[in-house]
């Protein structure tokens, strides 16, 4: 038995966050009906046609749910809702800000009627404060939230490659719920939880903000490498690939020189002698680091790296990422259903051996309308653990 195959989740998502948070709830066993626009569903659908002609980011987020089409502009679909409210555990949302409580759907209204309800709202600034109504996507988030000040190189910021302010939120969305659950049986009540893009993201920038306590200068903006140690990020080999390396100690630095590069002579040049050193002299180090690598291909470089104990990686890319040796010994891939044929899933991190996680497939707009009304028509709807009590 998974672990929240008694719970029902009401999912009002669009775009990732509330996605993510919901298909990892599913991982575990919840049941996620997810409501969607009818024909058209969640605009992330549309987002590109990578995956057998389906929305890569859909993909990713929406597998073991069902559609449910609703238009909840008209009142009995929004009945529909708010009576399949009174079969859900959680309820997730992250519609524009105001939107769930013009439709009667705030907690302090629900928990009136249903006081088992765990309700999660997810929103760019949060439910108040005067950012309350802006626009909130995650390219905005990341700057807001100063993560482009410390990315990038040479005055030019870059953005995350993946939806991190999105991530961060469902994450936190996820976590938040599984604790409301607990705390619930203890209790015998549920709760609102509130996530703010901007308030996740701001809590994965704490490290440069505490670098720059009280006025102190920011880390500096490095691209792929550390802002404060060093060497620790990419160096190119002789073969054109790149390499990714890093060194945390004055052991592992002179193991790098001795053995990796053959420069044992590097050990006691004062410029290079502690990490404040090496990582203010860091052009002149890389010159150095850079000119070795030159005579040896990628893979030589991490046989040396290897054989010194010093922590590295291959820098990959999405096709190296699929076919990663590591995922593949492990089993890690599996093929889930979808609208266009089968695809390859993630099994997701961190799933205890006792159980399976659930693998369902990804559902079309509306593909269980006729089931879950009819299940409240004829009054079958499942039993969950919020009705149980």
């Amino acid at each position: 038995m998974r672990p929240l195959e008694d719970i029902t989740v009401v999912s009002l998502e669009h775009a990732i966050a509330a996605p993510f948070c919901t298909r990892q709830l599913a991982d575990l066993g919840a049941r996620v009906i997810k409501v969607e626009r009818p024909e058209t569903g969640d605009f992330a659908r549309d987002y590109d046609g990578r995956v057998m002609g389906l929305s890569s980011h859909f993909v990713w987020v929406n597998r073991s749910k069902e559609s449910l089409a609703l238009n909840l502009k008209e009142p009995a679909d929004l009945a529909v809702l708010k009576e399949l409210l009174g079969h859900a555990d959680v309820l997730v949302q992250n519609l524009a800000p105001g939107a769930a409580e013009r439709m009667g759907l705030a907690y302090d209204v629900l928990k009136e009627t249903h006081p088992r309800l765990i309700v999660c709202d997810i929103s760019g600034y949060g439910a108040d404060g005067p950012y309350r109504d802006k626009k909130a996507y995650d390219l905005l988030i990341q700057s807001e939230a100063g993560f482009l000040s410390v990315t990038g190189a040479n005055g030019e910021p870059a953005k995350a490659g993946c939806s991190i302010a999105d991530i961060a939120a469902g994450m936190y969305a996820y976590s938040n719920i599984l604790a409301a659950l607990l705390m619930r049986q203890k209790t015998g009540t549920g709760c609102r939880i509130e996530i703010s893009m901007l308030e996740a993201m701001v809590e994965w920038m704490s490290f440069p903000m505490y670098y720059a306590f009280d006025g102190a200068p920011a880390p500096v903006a490095a691209g792929a490498s550390h802002a404060s140690i060093y060497p620790y990020g990419p160096f190119p080999a002789g073969d054109g690939h790149a390499v990714m390396l890093g060194i945390q100690n004055e052991r592992e630095w002179a193991a790098f020189c001795s053995i990796v590069l053959e420069r044992p002579d590097l050990i006691a040049d004062q410029r290079f002698s502690t990490n404040a050193g090496r990582s203010a002299e860091r052009q002149a180090l890389r010159d150095i680091v850079a000119g070795v690598f030159a005579k040896f291909s990628a893979a030589e470089v991490v046989r040396r790296l290897d054989q010194a104990g010093i922590a590295n990686a291959n820098v990959n890319d999405m096709k190296g990422v699929w076919a990663h040796p590591q995922l593949k010994a492990r089993g890690r891939w599996v093929q889930v259903g979808s609208p266009a044929g089968p695809v390859p899933a993630l099994l997701p991190p961190g799933v205890p051996a006792e159980f399976d996680p659930r693998m369902d497939p990804i559902p079309g707009v509306g593909q269980h309308n006729e089931k879950i009304l009819e299940e409240l028509r004829s009054g079958g709807f499942a039993r969950t653990e919020a009705l149980a009590k």
